[in-house]
């Protein structure tokens, strides 16, 4: 099937008489069994539940994995599971711009003598394949969040796969949808399923799809002793969000590409990220390697300093100024309001994460916010 149709009809039960067409929410802490233990048993409610299993199952069909994915209570537990492979005394390669959790979790554990941490411009593929030499994982982020940079992931992979490091990457701006990194090599793909896969703002959760079987089964034992797993009805609702994953891209997208060219154009605005623009620097490397869009992330730098910036926050009526991304509604926010998002992201940039309303009211609210800077 193609991958909308896996969306709608993935993961639900058998075709039989008087089945219900959804998966039901599975509400239990442990499961009947008597006599040994068999490693398919489902024993206890913290190693599987079944409605997790459908969940799983379609977003495998989804990214192209031969196993099964692993569900975690949000995208940060995910990220943190990943993370515990590389080994106590290695060497992470980590995107100098990066979902800002993940930068500051990576500095907490090297700041422990856990592990230690390079940290590159992902966008530059030389200095990041040399970067990789007796390194242990290297993480990629395309786009990068929020700077949407575009690293050219299948010649990182090689160069990785060539040095016997791991490679990680976080699909979750680019979704399924747009690519499939399993399919050129990578060893662990991420998603916080809170963003797109979910799609509705109103669920925690991530999810780790591996290469192979053993990758796998580690992370498995793992996230079974360490307990980072999501309620069945938050794997219920990501299961709903993912019937409209496609439809819900396919018409931000097109939101974002007309937003975008029309933010560049406006007196207001000293710079606009976006992979669409054919004035991006990673149009073109996103154009050869994105399938079907570029996404539906902008980000914009206004003209004027950080108050500027908030007063045109303040002043918008159909944007929600909010953190995350990824829902129906249209969100925007000052990054750096984060102290852990590096000093290299512009203090007065906004991420721009459009949603799926009438473009027209989108860029009205927007205009009208950037005409009144413009005035000042």
């Amino acid at each position: 099937m193609r991958k909308d149709t896996v969306m709608v009809a993935g993961g639900r039960p058998d075709h039989e008489h008087d089945a219900p067409v959804n998966p039901p929410v599975v509400l239990t802490s442990t499961y009947r069994g008597t006599g040994e233990l068999d490693p398919a048993d489902r024993t206890y409610a913290r190693l599987t539940n079944p409605t997790w299993e459908a969940f799983e199952d379609v977003l495998a069909q989804l990214e192209e994995a031969p196993c099964p994915a692993l569900s975690y209570a949000s995208g940060l537990a995910a990220i943190t599971a990943v993370l515990t492979l590389v080994p106590v005394g290695g060497t992470l390669v980590l995107p100098r711009h990066s979902y800002q959790s993940t930068v500051a979790l990576a500095h907490t554990w090297q700041e422990r003598g856990i592990f230690t941490v390079r940290t590159v411009d992902i966008a530059d593929t030389e200095a990041t394949s040399a970067a990789l030499d007796g390194a242990d994982m290297l993480w990629v982020e395309s786009p990068t969040n929020p700077m949407l940079e575009i690293a050219d992931v299948p010649a990182l992979v090689r160069a990785a796969r060539e040095k016997g490091v791991l490679t990680c990457v976080d699909n979750t701006f680019a979704t399924p949808l747009l690519q499939r990194p399993l399919g050129v090599g990578a060893d662990l793909v991420v998603h916080s399923a809170t963003k797109y896969i979910a799609g509705h703002s109103d669920v925690l959760m991530g999810a780790v799809l591996c290469a192979t079987p053993e990758l796998r089964q580690r992370l498995h034992s793992q996230r079974s002793l360490e307990g980072g797993i999501p309620g069945p009805f938050e794997a219920w609702l990501a299961l709903r969000g993912v019937r409209t994953l496609a439809v819900r891209v396919e018409r931000s997208m097109a939101n974002a590409a007309e937003l975008a060219r029309r933010l560049e154009a406006h007196p207001a605005v000293a710079h606009v990220r976006y992979p669409g623009l054919a004035s991006d620097p990673g149009h073109e490397c996103a154009a050869a390697q994105l399938q079907g869009g570029f996404g539906s992330v902008i980000s914009v730098v206004p003209h004027g300093d950080v108050a500027a910036a908030e007063r045109l926050l303040t002043d918008l009526r159909v944007w929600t100024p909010a953190t995350s991304l990824g829902g129906v509604e249209s969100l925007i926010e000052r990054r750096r309001r984060h102290h852990d998002e590096p000093e290299t992201v512009p203090e007065n940039l906004l991420r721009l994460s459009v949603g799926i309303e009438n473009v027209e009211d989108l860029w009205e609210d927007l205009r009208a916010g950037l005409d009144a800077l413009a005035d000042r």
